[in-house]
């Protein structure tokens, strides 16, 4: 289907709809991508440097997976993807780390002195120190009274309360106090009082790994409504906008969140089941057989003491039941001491493999080399080192799924949402149902296709005009088809 010329039907005419002209213009602009699409940061490095390469090149708005990793990982991969793609626009990941507030604050020093100047802000419950300076350093007024901001936030929220902070200038208070200890300086805390937190506000649905498991068609208008109030409170020189994600891994997920006001759609799930993503072949071809039923809620590494879960899939793996066994003994029982013989020896027998006292050994040393301060806490709290070493087991579980050790493939941790069995419901029958052919370009833009021609299509039905379903399912084109019908 030709989408650069109109398509006409009596007196009906849909216009031309390129895939480049999907979403917000502005989004394209500011971050001077081609298509209003953006692939989300899977902590780990799921989110690989091939990957965010890949989608750059594309035209993609594409962010490293940097939760999780060290410092040193994290640098390396801004020295990799500079070298490789020079100022083509890309960005990488600030996750909140309520139980490593040190470790938050020493990625975003990273950024700060690096020169990364796109982040996305995930897993935020409210505004910290760390996402308020690397958002309001550098700020400055141009000779047109704007105010300049060289740092950009998107922000990923799933809660219309942590979307109000994003929408909405950093809280006096905080600039106040990052002023006087020398953070920022007293001419950006003021000039941060005239920009909004982030400029993009991703709202995250139905997502794998973190999620509130809210549906996009209720969650996405209200925050665009939010956003449309707090920007005519604070009357912002350039509104912030709000994109989708969570659900979004096919043509009909994209055109629909881009009809509901989206300025960009983000992607997640799918492309873990990408050959560039960081996962390993037997983690993609786990996802490459999952419906969209085939995911549980499990307890969350970063944020397991809190009880916050992520969505991860179930097929294939026991990490589900495990890890709620896991949170289910940890609310029990207030120390390793205390943990019944039965209870210790099925622990070490089926999850950890070795004697509880092995393992927080090597979690002692792991946390001596990343965050100190959890081993003092530890000495002095045994409930804390209960869930310290019951973390080690989680946070392990995602390694040895990107590593793909074989003899851990029933502990797989693997962060995916329904929307990876709605991709491979759409795939089925075609060249991409083989996760050895799934490559995020071709996969991002097979998506683009197809949400505009479905969008042409209701131009069409909104003019009276029957377009029948079958007339314009879009199949899945090989790389040769879908560059013909892109020129």
């Amino acid at each position: 289907m030709d989408l650069k010329r109109p398509a006409r039907a009596g007196a009906a005419v849909a216009p031309p709809l390129p895939p480049e002209n999907l979403g917000d213009p502005e989004f394209r602009r500011e971050h001077g991508v081609r298509y209003a699409y953006a692939t989300g940061a899977m902590a780990n490095g799921i989110a690989s440097v091939e990957l965010v390469e890949a989608g750059a090149k594309a035209g993609l708005l594409s962010f490293f997976g940097a939760a999780g990793l060290s410092l040193d990982r994290v640098e390396s991969a801004i020295d990799r993807l500079r070298t490789a793609l020079g100022e083509a626009p890309h960005g990488f990941n600030l996750i909140h780390s309520p139980n490593e507030p040190e470790l938050e604050a020493a990625v975003a020093e990273l950024y700060l002195s690096r020169g990364v100047t796109l982040v996305e802000a995930s897993a935020f419950m409210g505004l910290t120190p760390s996402i308020v300076r690397y958002r309001l350093s550098g700020l400055t007024r141009g000779a047109d009274g704007r105010v300049r901001a060289p740092n950009k936030v998107v922000a990923k929220v799933s809660r219309a309360e942590v979307a109000e902070k994003f929408l909405s200038p950093a809280p006096e208070a905080l600039r106040r106090e990052l002023a006087a200890s020398g953070l920022i300086t007293a001419q950006e805390a003021e000039l941060g009082a005239d920009i909004p937190m982030a400029q993009d506000v991703t709202v995250e649905a139905d997502s794998g790994g973190h999620t509130d498991n809210r549906p996009l068609v209720s969650l996405l208008p209200a925050i665009i409504d939010l956003r449309d109030r707090l920007q005519a409170k604070f009357r912002f020189t350039a509104a912030p906008r709000v994109g989708a994600a969570g659900g979004i891994a096919t043509p009909a997920s994209a055109a629909a969140a881009y009809m509901m006001g989206a300025a960009y759609v983000l992607t997640g799930s799918v492309n873990q089941a990408c050959v560039e993503s960081g996962s390993s072949d037997a983690v993609r071809r786990l996802l490459a057989a999952a419906g969209q039923a085939d995911v549980a809620m499990a307890p969350a590494a970063d944020m397991f003491e809190l009880g916050v879960k992520v969505q991860i899939l179930k097929r294939g793996t026991m990490f589900a039941m495990r890890a709620a066994k896991l949170y289910e003994v940890y609310r029990a029982y207030d120390s390793i001491e205390a943990l019944p013989a039965a209870v210790r020896q099925a622990l070490e027998r089926d999850l950890f493999r070795e004697n509880l006292d092995v393992s927080w050994e090597k979690t002692r040393a792991f946390f001596l080399a990343r965050d100190p301060a959890q081993v003092e806490r530890a000495e002095l709290d045994a409930k804390h080192k209960l869930a310290l070493v019951f973390r080690s087991y989680l946070g392990q579980a995602s390694r040895w799924a990107n590593a793909g050790v074989a003899d851990r493939a029933l502990d797989y941790q693997i962060w995916c949402g329904p929307a990876m069995g709605a991709f491979n419901e759409w795939a089925q029958g075609s060249f991409l149902a083989s996760p050895e052919n799934r490559r995020v370009a071709l996969v991002a833009k097979n998506i683009l296709y197809g949400a505009a021609v479905l969008t042409r299509a209701y131009f069409l039905r909104a003019q009276g005009v029957v377009v029948p379903s079958q007339a314009v399912r879009v199949e899945p084109l090989p790389e040769a088809a879908l560059a013909l019908a892109l020129e």
